[in-house]
């Protein structure tokens, strides 16, 4: 600034001086002296521009030095405010990111920043308002959770932090229906709530073995955006996928099925299930029947296969031995027999929990059940006679007298069903298939009924005179009339489909004064 001022003292001093000609100064030639005052004047004049470029440049220096850079914040083109450093910019994103970070820890987070630029500028000693920018900035950022959205057949049902999260999630649907696992397929299992407890005659279950879990629907996994407050973790998003939301199921009756059964399948009570159906009995229930149900239908189905073993207690064999010490008709047990015991195998087919298909692969006896012994009077007062005192006390054997053991009524047989309320159903018998259709007599007796039942189809009922009774249903026809008597593996019919079937194969039961019994504990 002094060089300022004396630029402009010499200016002054220029502006009053007085040309030759107004101070009187007399032409050199007129008077013959020097010009001295000529070059008086000029040197100041020199002197005077002289001093003003100093000045300029003393000036612009002196500007320079107080020139400051900054940065204009801008939000879609409009200036909201000025900072001094762009970096400035860089800790308060991720300060903020930090924030929203801490709130929602089971999401990743990302601050909104679209819009958001700086535009550098200088200026000669500047106001630059970081700090209040900066603030009025703070309160404007938002942020979004970056994660990866499942879909299943194409429809959003979740979304999760990451890929990573979202593998554990379908892994944890599958655990949800085949829990306890020790992760690999094949690895032991408890039996499941799902399967249903073991049949009452069973003393043991042993853990079941996992061949397959396997979810039936596509399952993809998509990058988004969202709110955090949508983001689910692990155990949000299983529940999510396997609860489901109620809606309408038309249920077809299955063999077996009962009412109770159904609504502890679905976890629906039994009103329910009567308020959607008024015109369905539980006594009246048909295999085929449709029942309308409002039940909750998860967004995943996983097929499970497991091998599932159980140990059932098996009863003895009756031996029945002749004697003609005692008298004909009467008996006595002179060896009372013992129960053994055996492990049965059988794969099931299960959708999410509910078994769908049974499939018997075989037994092994643990432990030989001991026969019991019975003599069998044929001796004969003198007075007795008749054709069937004769044959006692000859020791003929009477056509149609059970033997007291049971054998397989079809050859080749396996299991698709077996008896017993268990895995959702109640079932009073063993559904046999085979390629051998076939059908014998499992012991000698009368043949009680040979016609049509309701439920049955074409049956045939064989009662043993020792309080035993067995059923063979579904036949496609019957080689056996009401009233005939039929030794042990006499054909008695042909397997088919009649009736409540759910396809062709034979429904086998034993009863006992009228109550079944499971097979299994007979069958050799």
């Amino acid at each position: 600034m002094k060089g300022f001022n004396f630029i402009r003292r010499m200016g002054k001093l220029q502006n009053n001086a007085e040309t030759p000609a107004e101070s009187g100064v007399k032409d050199v030639h007129e008077e013959g002296k020097p010009r001295r005052r000529w070059r008086y004047w000029i040197m100041a004049s020199a002197g005077l521009a002289l001093l003003t470029v100093i000045g300029i440049n003393a000036e612009k220096k002196y500007v320079t030095a107080n020139t400051e850079s900054f940065y204009r914040v801008m939000l879609h083109d409009k200036e909201i405010g000025t900072i001094r450093d762009a970096e400035e910019l860089s800790v308060l994103f991720e300060k903020k990111r930090q924030e929203y970070q801490t709130k929602y820890p089971g999401a990743l987070m990302v601050v909104q920043t679209e819009g958001i630029t700086t535009k550098p500028d200088r200026a000669y000693k500047p106001t630059v308002e970081s700090e209040a920018t900066l603030k009025k900035l703070d309160g404007m950022l938002k942020a979004y959770a970056v994660g990866v959205q499942l879909m299943v057949n194409g429809k959003a049902v979740g979304i999760v932090k990451d890929q990573e999260t979202a593998n554990a999630v379908l892994q944890g649907v599958k655990q949800h229906y085949v829990p306890e696992t020790e992760g690999s397929q094949g690895a032991q299992l408890k039996r499941t709530a799902a399967s249903g407890a073991a049949a009452s005659t069973a003393s043991k279950s042993s853990p079941e073995l996992v061949e397959s879990a396997k979810i039936r629907e596509q399952v993809t996994i998509e990058p988004t955006k969202a709110d955090p407050n949508k983001v689910l973790n692990i155990e949000e998003a299983v529940k999510v996928l396997t609860e489901g939301k109620d809606a309408p199921l038309l249920y077809e009756v299955q063999e077996g099925d009962t009412i109770s059964a159904i609504a502890k399948r679905f976890g629906i009570t039994q009103a329910d299930i009567f308020r959607n159906n008024p015109e369905v009995k539980e006594l009246t229930l048909q295999i085929g029947d449709e029942l309308q149900l409002t039940v909750p239908q998860p967004e995943l189905t996983v097929v499970t296969v497991e091998k599932v073993s159980e140990q059932i207690v098996t009863e003895p064999e009756v031996v029945v031995r002749t004697s003609d010490l005692l008298e004909a008709g009467k008996s006595k047990v002179v060896r009372p027999g013992q129960t053994g015991l055996k492990e049965m195998q059988y794969r099931l087919t299960k959708e999410n929990g509910t078994v769908v298909r049974e499939e018997w692969l075989g037994q092994t006896v643990l432990k030989a059940s001991l026969p019991e012994v019975v003599y069998r009077g044929t001796k004969v007062a003198m007075q007795a006679s008749g054709t069937k005192a004769a044959s006692q006390a000859s020791g003929t054997k009477v056509i149609g007298q059970a033997s007291g053991m049971f054998a397989w009524p079809v050859s080749g047989a396996t299991i698709s069903s077996s008896f017993g309320e268990r895995w959702g159903r109640a079932h009073k018998g063993v559904d046999l298939v085979s390629g051998n259709r076939s059908i014998k007599a499992s012991d000698a007796g009368t043949v009680s009924f040979a016609g049509v039942q309701s439920g049955y189809g074409n049956v045939v009922i064989i009662n043993h005179n020792n309080g035993y009774e067995t059923y063979y249903g579904h036949l496609s026809s019957i080689s056996v009339s009401q009233g005939q008597r039929l030794e042990q593996g006499a054909k008695i019919g042909v397997m088919g489909s009649t009736g409540r079937s759910t396809g062709t194969h034979l429904h086998f039961e034993i009863r006992k004064n009228g109550s079944a019994l499971n097979p299994m504990k007979y069958l050799k």
